[in-house]
């Protein structure tokens, strides 16, 4: 499976076909070596290699020897971006990237990938492009000049690939659709009748040595350099953690990170273009058995052999059967069901991975997925400023939000209210505001204000001011407050910030109790000096 998709890859990327060999052999043999997967394979991947013809686009010609060094450079940033956070431990970084920014990148790069294929599918020339508006209209252009026998022998290739998969699915379908395609293309000598093929590979393992660069070329390269970093290190810790769960053995993030970046940086001496831990590939090696890195090894030493030996047979290889192998690869990363869930469940991140999805297929791969972080990160700092809250009232004996259960009781004289967040500078406004809010509402008959305070986990200084600014202020409207079932760390900063000495709050254990203490009148400063003086003697959270 290896050989034909790391060919197949090197054509995405804009690199000559022996590339996706050159990276399929040193970095899995290093990643052996320092990674704590038994089974991710590590190797040339579709998204990775259309991040690269996406950042070396505008600054060398298509598979020149400018295009290969660069290519090459970028594999040493990125490693050395990646062993640098790995030893910073920055494995946490991962989780920035929110499952509706991964799949609106993820679907839209695959897109991508598939339309630049289409012009290998239909053999016409074409000017490849990483825009979409700009690719379908060069698409369009030059359909007219679409061969036949070329888009018959991709379809095929396709169906095949697709037969296979259903009907054998343990064979390597790839590996049978390239050789039967290689055979056919010999005898019947496709070559001649117009359909283009791969033509010479050149045989041997490949030259160690430094990739030329100058600072222009890393100054302009990092942003690439920075994305690829991050968007190898998701697909590999992800493919990683779910092997992970079946097999119960522990992947380290740092450690990951550190030994994808060695992988990168040691490949690159050996001619590899950047690399990760790929899904499909993963999946075969924990199907087939694979236990230990030396299943990557053995794998090694077969792409090995077939650069010493095998080379001359893929000349004959029609390059339309690579592209069909790609689409077929990547036809299973647009995630159309997700999206549809997600609109259902939540509006706001169906619309972070919408703009995602738009900005990676209109503007390009680094800006989409820039974009759609910022965004996932606006929208959880939105969620702090504004947390979920509720005005409770009693459901058979359970304090139920009153907008939900609309038969639930509630006293006159009380109001009971629940914020299920942080109180922090962010928020406080918007805390200070509902409640003026529900007070107002309430009305005259109010007597009691219960705080249902065990979903509130912390309240730092801003907010403990604007508190108590709340408290002083209905204390003096004649209003009694209650803190009901407050977390140890929660209770402990109010006491250092003087709110059990004040005496102007109650702390109960549960709204139930502040509701008994308020049918007691006069009990509830009793209790309140009460916990203040077992306060000192007591750390239970």
């Amino acid at each position: 499976m290896l050989i034909p998709q790391g060919m197949a890859y090197a054509m995405i990327a804009g690199l000559p076909v022996v590339y996706g060999l050159y990276a399929a052999l040193v970095p899995q043999i290093v990643y052996g070596i320092f990674g704590t997967s038994r089974h991710l394979a590590v190797g040339p991947v579709a998204m990775d290699s259309l991040l690269v013809a996406a950042g070396l686009g505008g600054m060398a010609m298509v598979g020149t020897e400018r295009y290969i060094e660069l290519a090459l450079l970028l594999s040493v940033m990125m490693g050395l971006m990646q062993w640098g956070m790995g030893m910073l431990r920055m494995g946490f970084m991962v989780h920035f990237l929110s499952k509706p920014v991964i799949s609106g990148f993820t679907s839209a790069a695959a897109l991508l990938i598939g339309l630049n294929q289409l012009p290998h599918l239909g053999g016409v020339a074409c000017e490849r492009s990483n825009q979409v508006h700009l690719l379908l209209a060069n698409l369009m252009d030059a359909a007219s000049g679409t061969h036949g026998l070329t888009l018959g022998v991709g379809l095929g290739a396709m169906l095949m690939l697709k037969v296979l998969k259903a009907w054998v699915p343990k064979l390597p379908g790839s590996l049978v659709v390239v050789l039967g395609s290689v055979a056919a293309s010999w005898g019947v000598g496709l070559e001649v009748l117009g359909v283009q093929v791969v033509g010479h590979i050149p045989k041997g393992l490949p030259s160690a040595g430094l990739p030329t660069w100058g600072m222009s070329d890393v100054k302009t390269l990092w942003p690439v350099a920075l994305t690829l970093a991050l968007v190898a290190f998701m697909e590999a810790i992800s493919v990683a953690k779910a092997v992970e769960e079946r097999h119960d053995y522990d992947v380290d993030a740092n450690q990951e990170l550190k030994a994808l970046g060695m992988a990168n940086v040691l490949g690159a001496f050996f001619q590899s273009y950047p690399t990760t831990g790929g899904f499909s590939r993963t999946a075969v090696t924990e199907q087939s058995g694979g236990q230990t890195p030396v299943t990557a090894w053995i794998a090694a030493a077969v792409v090995a052999l077939t650069l010493v030996l095998l080379t001359p047979v893929f000349h004959h290889l029609p390059n339309a059967v690579l592209a069909a192998v790609v689409l077929v690869a990547v036809a299973g990363l647009v995630d159309l069901q997700f999206p549809r869930k997600l609109w259902h469940q939540d509006k706001w991140e169906a619309g972070v991975l919408a703009i995602t999805f738009l900005v990676t297929l209109v503007v390009s791969l680094p800006m989409g997925i820039g974009v759609g972080v910022t965004l996932a990160l606006a929208l959880w700092i939105r969620q702090m400023m504004t947390p979920h809250h509720a005005v409770l009232g009693n459901v058979h004996g359970v304090h139920r939000n009153v907008e939900r259960f609309k038969d639930a009781v509630v006293v006159p004289e009380v109001l009971v209210v629940r914020y299920d967040g942080a109180l922090t500078f962010a928020n406080q406004s918007h805390f200070k505001r509902t409640l003026h809010t529900w007070v107002t509402r309430k009305g005259a008959p109010l007597q009691l204000i219960v705080i249902q305070a065990d979903t509130i986990s912390h309240i730092d200084a801003s907010a403990r001011v604007t508190f108590r600014n709340l408290v002083q202020e209905w204390r003096e409207a004649g209003l009694q407050v209650c803190l009901a079932g407050a977390i140890g760390p929660v209770r402990d900063t109010l006491a250092s910030d003087g709110f059990l000495d004040e005496g102007n709050i109650s702390f109960q254990l549960n709204v139930d109790d502040a509701l008994a203490e308020f049918d007691r009148p006069g009990s509830v400063s009793r209790r309140n000096q009460a916990m203040a003086q077992q306060h000192s003697a007591s750390d239970e959270s």
